[in-house]
């Protein structure tokens, strides 16, 4: 059996490490995203109610908060307009760009590079790992896988540590983990996070990117020949009779070109950098992130010859063959609506969010009830939420029902606690006039606020059920 497309159980890739700008970019974003999500539940943040820490999901109390922003479980729409937006986002990206998410953002590629930074710490660059890697076991190879997969485990296990400390006190909940009084779905959630962080960063590696992930599968179908990718210029790097090492008269790019051979030096540091494998110089492939490792590699080498740079670049096929290449067209200005006004929906959806919310209930059981003075009572259920972060009072009254009374008991006021809410029983009793002849009355119920920040009443429709 052929073992050439073999998935085998452990990457043998061992990327050179390069130096340029699409590699500090990568870098750039690497320490910015894992300051971002290592660091952010330890950052407290004062508010006038709830807990104080900056971002925290507070599943029993239905509360999701986010700096300033508290989300409620009404809420929920917003994170159906953010998922929204994101799709959105990388459709409009891709078209444009390419897999530039794959090669910068993604998860996947976050945690494989730190992973291979620590690699290279402890084992050294591409060249000692292939050493280390043929050599047989002894006490430095021991020592040295030991710590390299020691420190990958150390980093999954915190991975999953930072993340189940989102959904609790941040302090409170590392101090239990560690002294063995966390509670049973932390554990679980740590330690299977560090199970397939391990596995996926440390051991599959590139293999998610050839063959698991769905989004290597259907990108292709956003690309069209002006989206700008990562590409090899062929017929500069080739020439007519291919490429050739720079020795003897070929250092020269007069002497290359006049015996029709073009400027790749068949170096292969394009392939050696390569976190996927693949060799760009073979056009578009599916294990292509658009890292742009690759052009920071061959930009090196042109600047090594005197050359100019761009052997690889981004570019579109347009492009390559010279052509203009076209940023508006319907699909990219689609993406881009669809973006901008997913942006501008999510922006004004949170910005006008109400700060008091109220509805009433009719209770249909029985729907009136009919008193000893010949009055007709409905009742309701009438439920009011504070959303601010201010305590605040209010009153209750009826509009367009005239000859009708209020009873809320013994309540004369509401009052309620910042981001708290209430449910109040209310009668309403009707006298009923000579001539009415109608069984259902449109009315509204008026709730005043008497202090706290929100300011205007909150008109809240109902029905009275006559008999």
């Amino acid at each position: 059996m052929s073992t050439e497309h073999v998935i085998q159980p452990k990457s043998s890739l061992h990327p050179r490490s390069v130096e340029g700008r699409f590699r500090n970019l990568k870098t750039g974003i690497l320490v910015l995203a894992y300051a971002v999500f290592f660091l952010l539940p330890w950052l407290r943040w004062e508010r006038a109610v709830g807990p104080d820490q900056s971002v925290l999901f507070d599943i029993p109390g239905r509360r999701y908060y986010i700096f300033d922003l508290v989300m409620h479980a009404q809420d929920i729409f917003w994170l159906t307009a953010l998922l929204f937006l994101a799709a959105v986002l990388l459709f409009f990206v891709t078209t444009l760009l390419g897999r530039v998410f794959c090669g910068y953002f993604c998860f996947q590629t976050l945690w494989t590079d730190a992973f291979r930074f620590i690699e290279r710490a402890i084992q050294g660059d591409r060249v000692a790992r292939l050493r280390l890697e043929k050599q047989p076991w002894n006490p430095e190879k021991i020592r040295k896988i030991g710590l390299t997969h020691l420190a990958w485990l150390g980093l999954a296990m915190w991975t999953g540590i930072s993340f189940a400390i989102y959904w609790g006190d941040a302090y409170e909940l590392t101090w239990s983990f560690f002294t063995g009084t966390a509670p049973a779905a932390m554990y679980g959630t740590v330690i299977i996070l560090t199970l397939t962080t391990y596995l996926t960063a440390g051991w599959a590696k590139e293999y998610v990117c050839l063959h698991m992930c769905p989004y290597s599968r259907f990108q292709s179908v956003m690309f069209d020949q002006d989206t700008m990718i990562v590409s090899y210029d062929m017929n500069r790097g080739e020439g007519t009779a291919g490429r050739v090492k720079p020795v003897k008269e070929m250092r020269d790019q007069t002497n290359r070109q006049a015996a029709g051979h073009g400027d790749c030096v068949d170096c292969g540091l394009c392939v050696q950098v390569c976190p996927t494998g693949i060799d760009i110089r073979d056009g578009l492939q599916i294990g292509c992130i658009h890292c742009a490792l690759c052009i920071d590699a061959c930009d090196g080498i042109m600047d090594k010859q005197g050359w100019k740079r761009g052997l690889i670049r981004y570019t579109s096929e347009h492009g390559l063959e010279g052509k203009k290449t076209k940023i508006l067209k319907l699909r990219t200005v689609g993406y881009g609506l669809a973006t901008l006004l997913a942006t501008i929906y999510l922006v004004w959806s949170i910005a006008s969010s109400k700060l008091l919310e109220a509805n009433a209930v009719q209770i249909r059981s029985p729907l009136y009830v009919t008193l000893s003075d010949g009055r007709i009572q409905n009742s309701y259920e009438f439920k009011i939420n504070n959303k601010s972060m201010e305590a605040a009072r209010y009153t209750l009254t009826l509009e367009n029902l005239p000859n009708a009374e209020l009873d809320l008991g013994q309540i004369n006021e509401l009052s309620l606690k910042p981001d708290s809410s209430m449910r109040v029983l209310a009668k309403i009793r009707y006298t009923v006039q000579p001539g009415d002849t109608l069984k259902n009355r449109e009315f509204q119920f008026k709730l005043t606020p008497l202090e706290g920040k929100v300011t205007e009443p909150v008109i809240i429709p109902s029905h009275f059920i006559m008999p």
